[in-house]
């Protein structure tokens, strides 16, 4: 199988003095990004080009589908009319759970597993 890289942001987390200073930061850099004004999450902003985020969405509950859709669509409207929401209705930082990236990296442990078993050397003895 692939090699298991360390992730910066695993690292971050499990360190509290260090999520301590870094949270701010990045609470700071989602809200300056402006996607949150417009009621996205931030998993709205992946790409939808490639295989795994395509198969991932398809793994969507349909509920979860038919907000993305919507936030997407309300989203366009506004940057259409060169507007934001009401701050009310402005995505909160606790609702801004990532709900693509589980199902991505499912889909890449999927796939290498297959890479794996497809290329696998066969040894006589």
């Amino acid at each position: 199988m692939a090699s298991k890289s360390i992730s910066l942001a695993k690292f971050i987390q499990s360190s509290p003095t260090l999520l301590k200073l870094v949270k701010p930061v990045a609470n700071a850099y989602a809200q300056a990004a402006g996607y949150r004004q417009m009621g996205l999450r931030y998993d709205d902003l992946l790409t939808e080009e490639n295989f795994q985020t395509q198969k991932a969405l398809s793994r969507l509950p349909e509920r979860e589908g038919y907000d993305r859709v919507y936030r997407m669509r309300r989203a366009v409207q506004l940057s259409i009319n060169q507007r934001l929401l009401p701050k009310e209705e402005w995505t909160k930082a606790e609702e801004d759970v990532r709900y693509l990236a589980p199902l991505i990296e499912q889909v890449q442990a999927a796939d290498d597993e297959r890479l794996y078993w497809d290329t696998i050397k066969v040894q006589k003895k």
